[in-house]
């Protein structure tokens, strides 16, 4: 039985089809585990359509969120978009649809304490152009929202990751059984965690 606090978390992250074929499967697996976080399930597989329905499903307040976002970054651009948010949503879903059904990706569900932050952090930003540098998506693409957006596809951005524990727990049970998911203890967690290790013991 593994070793667990509190803030301990689980997240998903996709490793999506560029990052599969532009061969970075391994480049991004290690920055999860150079920081100490657990891969306590992994697989390979091709999503079907169903599968990227599931995990993009979104209520539609969260998605009237994400296209009221994506008019406010074309507004700073001074594009004005002659859309709904809803309507601009749906046309993200879509893309993002096709983006993910593209060829095999890699899942993962990876444990942690504050997993979720530790994570998000370690990916960076979605689109690409705002990501700092030391983060997947502003060391390993240079693509961004408005070029994606020329080409009526979605950004690549090499990774999912989620964005809260109930998102994570949602997007875990569409990709993995429970069953699949190891339960077992790094170094690193008694480090962290055992009065013995700092005893000296």
């Amino acid at each position: 039985m593994s070793i667990k606090t509190k803030v301990h978390e689980r997240s998903l992250v996709l490793i999506k089809p560029d990052g599969v074929q532009r061969g970075l499967i391994g480049e991004i697996i290690s920055r999860f585990e150079k920081k100490g976080l657990k891969i306590t399930a992994m697989k390979m597989v091709w999503p079907t359509l169903d599968m990227a329905k599931r995990h993009y499903d979104q209520p539609e307040a969260a998605a009237i969120a994400l296209g009221e976002k994506s008019i406010a970054a074309y507004k700073e651009k001074g594009i004005e978009m002659n859309k709904t948010p809803l309507e601009i949503a749906k046309d993200v879903q879509n893309r993002l649809l096709t983006y993910l059904v593209a060829g095999p990706i890699v899942a993962m569900v990876i444990e942690g304490p504050h997993a979720i932050a530790h994570v998000r952090k370690i990916r960076g930003a979605t689109n690409p152009l705002g990501a700092d540098i030391g983060t997947i998506t502003g060391d390993y693409t240079i693509d961004s929202y408005f070029i994606a957006d020329d080409d009526n596809r979605a950004v690549r951005n090499l990774a999912h990751a989620s964005g809260s524990v109930e998102e994570a727990e949602n997007e875990i049970k569409i990709w993995f059984k429970e069953s699949e998911i190891m339960d077992y203890d790094l170094a690193i967690d008694k480090i962290l965690y055992s009065m013995e290790w700092e005893a000296g013991k």
